[in-house]
């Protein structure tokens, strides 16, 4: 199959290197047959070598002036062109919301502005809002560095330790970081702390109850939201199985879509309480001690497992582009259709998934040909970036062997 692509009065460009800006690319192609841009630090990632995609790579992307200049000397070159400017990863969402004023005579930004992004990404004040809306979240003690080993907790072990402010986190890297920590006593929290500050980071960090279960128990909600503050679109994905890995811990590896209509309808009353605007990714996990589903954090962005929506049939790319280039009003929809998305091998969850149950849904869905690995699509497949997607998935093999046993 040739891959083809074709010209439209828009552009998505998107920033990043990881799953999220290839799903994005994807969804992007299959809705509107155009090719996206797609801005990184480095080359690689699987939409560096895609046909779907125009690369580009600055390893000072990350710095304020490098950033401007690149995203406005590219608008430049497609002056005629709407271009829709999506971040993949929370410190590029960042970085649009504080330089809009910079970017908005060249981009559409369908992002919300800095107070909001400020009290959504420091956990403590998302905590706070989750009071006000009545989300239930887990019990959470907000640490302060100034604090040392003078603090009480009203939860025990085993718990969870993670950064309130995760882009001043990942700023400051150290050989045993991780994305979230799972702490099993009161010596290994102390010493994590220090290692977190010691690194440079300075910012508060949340100590939380861990809610018992293993990672069936997540469940994971993509939203978007219109320009004027109007919830579309609310996909739920339940998690089959997370990756293991140090850095990797958290990320989704395969997702299996249901429906929760009293959970969506929460999370859309809290969306358009906040005036919020575009694309928003919850975190939460199912806890059976009193069967609520409790919610971790909000992301600003589509998470880097979005094509499990857009596969299931509602396009990422479609509601962004009809609402904020075309302005049409999409209705309102909780998606419903069953669909498996993996990043991994399927032999992995086959193996690796506890409830059996769930194995024999998954592989029913695969019987069906509802499932996809958004890596992997057909005509985008060149000899170089082939080999390379295979070596990666065969790669997951080993790596669950290690951390899953």
């Amino acid at each position: 199959m040739q891959m083809k692509t074709v010209e439209k009065e828009f552009m998505g460009v998107l920033l990043g290197s990881d799953i999220n800006t290839y799903s994005m690319a994807r969804a992007f192609h299959e809705q509107y047959g155009t090719k996206t841009a797609v801005f990184g630090k480095f080359y690689t990632g699987p939409s560096y070598q895609s046909k779907i995609t125009e690369f580009y790579a600055d390893p000072n992307l990350d710095q304020k002036k490098t950033f401007i200049k690149t995203l406005n000397d590219f608008a430049k070159k497609y002056p005629k062109k709407k271009l829709i400017l999506l971040g993949c990863g929370d410190n590029y969402v960042r970085q649009i919301i504080e330089n809009k004023k910079e970017l908005a005579k060249n981009f559409i930004i369908p992002y919300i502005d800095r107070p909001l992004m400020e009290n959504l990404i420091k956990k403590e004040k998302f905590y706070e809002m989750c009071e006000k809306y009545k989300i239930p979240y887990p019990k959470t003690f907000i640490y302060k560095k100034e604090m040392g080993t003078h603090y009480a907790l009203a939860f025990g072990f085993p718990m969870v330790l993670k950064p309130s402010n995760s882009v001043d986190y990942f700023a400051h890297e150290f050989p045993t970081q991780n994305k979230v920590y799972i702490i099993k006593s009161q010596a290994e929290l102390d010493s994590t702390i220090k290692q977190i500050y010691d690194a440079g980071y300075s910012d508060t960090l949340i100590l939380q109850d861990f809610i018992p279960g293993d990672d069936s128990y997540m469940r994971v909600m993509t939203c978007y939201s219109d320009e004027h503050g109007k919830v579309k679109l609310m996909s739920l994905g339940h998690t089959m199985l997370e990756e293991h890995t140090p850095h990797g811990i958290g990320n989704h590896a395969v997702v299996m879509n249901e429906v929760n209509e009293e959970l969506s309808n929460l999370l859309k009353n809290f969306l358009e309480s906040i005036h919020y605007t575009g694309f928003s990714n919850f975190d939460i996990k199912y806890d059976e001690r009193d069967n609520t589903y409790k919610i971790f954090e909000i992301n600003l962005r589509q998470g880097r497992s979005n094509y499990y929506v857009t596969g299931a049939g509602y396009n990422l790319a479609k509601y962004v582009v009809e609402d904020r280039v075309y302005h049409k009003d999409l209705g309102y929809t909780i998606a419903d259709k069953k669909h498996l998305w993996s990043m991994v091998p399927l032999g992995i969850p086959f193996k690796y998934v506890k409830n059996q149950e769930y194995v024999n849904e998954m592989k029913e869905l695969v019987k069906e040909n509802e499932f996809v690995n958004p890596l992997f699509y057909e005509g985008d497949n060149g000899l170089p970036r082939y080999i390379k997607l295979q070596r990666a998935a065969f790669q997951q093999f080993g790596k669950f062997k290690k951390y899953l046993g």
